[in-house]
């Protein structure tokens, strides 16, 4: 018997007696919640996978030394540059998002041009535009944006040309962004993959050119993000918190983050769920 086995034999008294996955599928586990909630905690862990404390730290000291997790004291937190696929960032805190896109479309007029970036929650927006929005002009690089707003045919649609990014269904690259130079908006309305007291920040570098240039050729910039996104540093930073007009995000943030919002003087809207006080 291995030592990795003996010790998680040796385990059996500590947690009962419900039955317990392999290590294998603890680590397939643990690293399929980490790309769902971004950051996770030992003593949560030990007790939905029914082993001890010291097993899973043993885990993932395993995974992060295969790079697939960052240890932090007492947890893990998702790595730089990782985020699930857009695909299934789709089926993600699906009812908060829901009330982000609800609230931020109701700063958009009649006759306004819109830069709209790609991901889960601004596809929600687009999704919402779609439904309440009449005479809009939407520029944007996504394929899932721009599919849900055809269905609304007071909305005029101008796609990016450009790379395509199959795994987040957008396109991406300098085409884009000499493309994006030629246009103003009132409004870029986009998501972020980390939210900290330094702005935002973005997983894929080519998604994050795209948003600052959006950005840049806006008079306001709106950012969508839920609340999960708060603490989390992504690779490349796009925006600082004085190039931000509004943040709509379903809870408060943590106070570091709210101080410096504050500083820069960003709006915060915090969009109820259905339902909710």
């Amino acid at each position: 018997m291995s030592t990795d086995d003996l010790n998680e034999a040796q385990d059996a008294p500590e947690v009962g007696e419900r039955a317990r996955l392999s290590k294998t599928a603890r680590h397939e586990r643990i690293v399929r919640e980490l790309m769902a909630s971004s950051t996770l905690r030992v003593s949560e862990l030990a007790a939905e996978l029914n082993v001890s404390t010291e097993t899973i730290r043993r885990d993932l000291f395993e995974l992060n030394e295969k790079g697939l997790i960052n240890r932090t004291y007492g947890g893990a937190v998702r790595p730089l540059g990782s985020e699930p696929a857009v695909s299934e960032r789709h089926t993600l805190m699906v009812s908060e998002r829901e009330a982000i896109a609800a609230t931020a479309v109701k700063f958009i007029k009649p006759n306004e041009v819109v830069a709209i970036g790609a991901g889960a929650t601004t596809t929600h927006v687009a999704r919402r535009m779609a439904a309440e929005c009449r005479d809009v002009t939407v520029i944007t690089h996504s394929f899932s944006v721009a599919t849900v707003l055809a269905a609304n045919p007071t909305l005029t649609v101008i796609m990016c040309p450009g790379r395509y990014n199959g795994r987040e269904g957008m396109m991406v690259g300098s085409e884009t962004i000499e493309f994006l130079q030629s246009y103003n908006a009132n409004w870029a309305i986009l998501g972020a993959s980390g939210i900290t007291t330094e702005g935002l920040s973005e997983a894929e570098p080519g998604a994050a050119s795209v948003y600052k240039t959006m950005m840049l050729r806006a008079v306001e910039t709106l950012v969508v993000a839920d609340h999960t996104k708060f603490s989390q540093q992504a690779l490349a930073i796009w925006g600082r918190w004085h190039d931000i007009k509004r943040l709509v995000t379903d809870a408060p943030p943590p106070p570091a983050i709210a101080r410096a919002m504050d500083r820069a003087r960003v709006e915060l809207v915090i969009a109820r769920k259905r339902g909710d006080q």
